[in-house]
């Protein structure tokens, strides 16, 4: 039976750790806009981190999938970029730790995988875990983004709109981990960012800024966001410039601002004949019901042709 244990080694002068948050974002998965990178840039470079446990990527790495980058200078190989699969222990502006586990998504021995990080987050003694990433959505950049929470307790995401129906989509070691530690009875939750969809291929910091805002809220962490929202107003900017230059991108979004305004009204109507004003619908519950306005506009265009 293959030990867990063995798949990654830990620093031995870690400290006490009980209590912390364990956040993690591996890539390989969807990550529209970039989100959840930037998010994971933005903390290693707003504080300062080392590894404490690293795992071992040649057993959970297929490189012919993903290869990494060599330089050749001349006549020479110079340089290696190692991929690198590690857990980090940060502290947040409040001087609370935090522990931030990022790489390359494994492509084998997911179950191993998981059974490693279960065992580090049992050996640190981690209260909760948080993933995060953004995922493409039929929705305007001049308008809220909005966010799909889940968790392993309703309570962790009580202030989410639930997306009330099933999917089966293909899975991610972020999502079988948050799986997982829910059956043991640790606590998890995932955000994923809305990104619009003509955006998901390029960096967009406001996607970024709304994850950073659920992951924080969450963990209870305290974290500087300036130099993130310095690099949403620049991206913002040269967002409007590239929708004016274009007629057909200004038009596309000119098509969603519609959607989601005419969603928005029929929305607010509604709340008001059934419900006080106190009970209007957070921008979370107005995402949530946009995604499923948009699903059915979609079926209705199918019908007509």
């Amino acid at each position: 039976m293959l030990d867990p244990e063995e798949l990654y080694e830990v620093d031995s002068d870690v400290p006490d750790l009980d209590g912390a948050v364990l956040l993690h974002q591996l890539e390989g998965f969807m990550d529209a806009g970039s989100a959840g990178r930037l998010v994971t840039e933005h903390l290693l470079e707003t504080f300062e981190h080392r590894v404490v446990a690293r795992f071992d990527v040649d057993r959970l790495i297929d490189y012919r999938s993903r290869r990494p980058m060599m330089t050749f200078r001349s006549d020479h190989w110079a340089e290696y970029e190692e991929p690198e699969l590690v857990v980090r222990l940060l502290h947040d502006a409040n001087g609370t730790p935090f522990l931030l586990l990022t790489g390359l998504e494994p492509d084998r021995e997911w179950k191993l995988f998981t059974d490693a990080v279960l065992s580090l987050a049992e050996r640190w003694k981690i209260r909760l875990a948080v993933g995060f990433h953004g995922i493409p959505m039929g929705a305007p950049h001049t308008r809220p983004l909005g966010v799909t929470a889940h968790g392993t307790r309703t309570e962790l995401v009580g202030g989410y709109t639930p997306m009330g129906n099933t999917l089966e989509v293909p899975g991610s070691a972020d999502a079988l981990l948050e799986l997982r530690l829910g059956k043991l009875g640790v606590d998890a939750v995932g955000f994923a960012a809305h990104v619009p969809h003509y955006l998901s291929q390029a960096s967009y910091p406001a996607a970024a800024l709304t994850l950073l805002s659920s992951v924080t809220r969450s963990a209870g962490l305290e974290v500087p966001d300036s130099t993130l929202r310095e690099a949403g107003r620049r991206a913002d900017a040269e967002i409007e410039r590239q929708v004016e230059e274009s007629t057909e991108v200004a038009e596309v979004v000119q098509a969603l601002e519609r959607q989601y305004d005419a969603f928005t009204e029929a929305t607010r109507r509604r709340s008001l004949l059934a419900d006080s004003v106190e009970n209007m619908p957070t921008a979370e519950e107005l995402g949530a019901e946009f995604e499923r306005f948009l699903a059915e506009q979609g079926r209705g265009d199918a019908q007509d042709h």
